[in-house]
């Protein structure tokens, strides 16, 4: 089911099914900034990526010497979530551990997905309460796809990515979908980043952040729209948009968590980037996005 919260600059649509925001729109132009699911390139919006982080080797783990399977990003994008509380500008989304989720994720939890419209900005909260009797381990983040606005003024090169503070951040690359831990390397975002199909031939950008406040934007020259996307204490962020299939597209994703090295032993308590979290304790974060046009 879809809900929508809204004030005097935004109109927000958001599923039950994931907790996903289906669109975010200007009340005065009209124009939509979130990407529109295109299921021949990429059938998803904005989802919110729990109990993992990007791809597990061969889609598995361990935990305690027992072995469990799970798919890329964790199951919370797929799990119907139930609706907490809502007022005109805020809603909060709540998903409970199941038999069906403790085959494939040995915990009990609650995670709670809120979101706050205040002008043009859009907050989305994370809180995960470990309702296990042990610790729980976990990872999460944000995974928003927002539309560019080509157009025949307006190529997708004419758009980059800026950085604040401006300084040279860690880059992790990719070996296929896992984590090349060993040549990671001090790269320079302190300049501009051009956005082209060729930036994601490798897979997304992913940037060590060290849990400090970044701000990273999509902009233009030729025009006002801009979206600022505020990664708070996120340790992670990651830049992609589907390659080879392309599309007028990109997202920017504050994590707190990570995929797998491509080195990895395969247990869940040595697993990189990881939140342990112990009996009955919570853990909070988000990020804030900004849109203008």
């Amino acid at each position: 089911m879809d809900y929508t919260i809204q004030d005097g600059i935004l109109k927000v649509v958001i599923s039950s099914k994931g907790a996903e925001v289906q669109s975010v729109k200007d009340r005065h132009n009209g124009y939509e900034y979130i990407w529109q699911a295109n299921p021949k390139v990429w059938a998803r919006h904005a989802p919110v990526l729990f109990p993992i982080v990007g791809r597990l080797v061969n889609d598995e783990y361990t935990y305690k010497g027992k072995k469990y399977h799970m798919t890329e990003h964790g199951f919370a994008r797929d799990q119907e979530f139930k609706v907490e509380r809502q007022t005109d500008e805020s809603i909060t989304f709540v998903l409970k551990d199941s038999a069906e989720t403790r085959k494939i994720y040995p915990f009990k939890f609650e995670l709670r997905v809120n979101y706050n419209l205040l002008n043009n900005l859009l907050e989305e909260n994370f809180t995960v309460t470990n309702k296990s009797d042990g610790e729980m381990i976990f990872g999460i983040g944000g995974h928003p796809g927002f539309n560019v606005p080509v157009n025949k003024d307006t190529k997708k090169e004419d758009f980059y990515f800026s950085t604040k503070p401006s300084v040279a951040r860690v880059e992790i690359p990719l070996r296929g979908p896992y984590l090349d831990w060993s040549n990671r390397s001090l790269t320079s975002t302190d300049s501009l980043i051009t956005l082209s199909d060729e930036l994601f031939k490798n897979d997304a950008l992913i940037f060590q952040l060290n849990g400090h406040d970044n701000k990273f934007s999509l902009r233009t020259d030729n025009g006002p729209f801009h979206i600022n996307v505020w990664t708070r204490d996120a340790p992670f962020v990651g830049i992609w948009s589907q390659y080879p299939k392309t599309d007028n597209f990109v997202c920017i994703e504050p994590c707190w968590g990570i995929a797998d090295r491509s080195d990895t032993n395969g247990k869940l308590e040595d697993k990189l980037g990881m939140n342990h979290l112990k009996a009955g304790e919570q853990f909070q974060a988000g990020f804030s996005m900004a849109f203008h046009g």
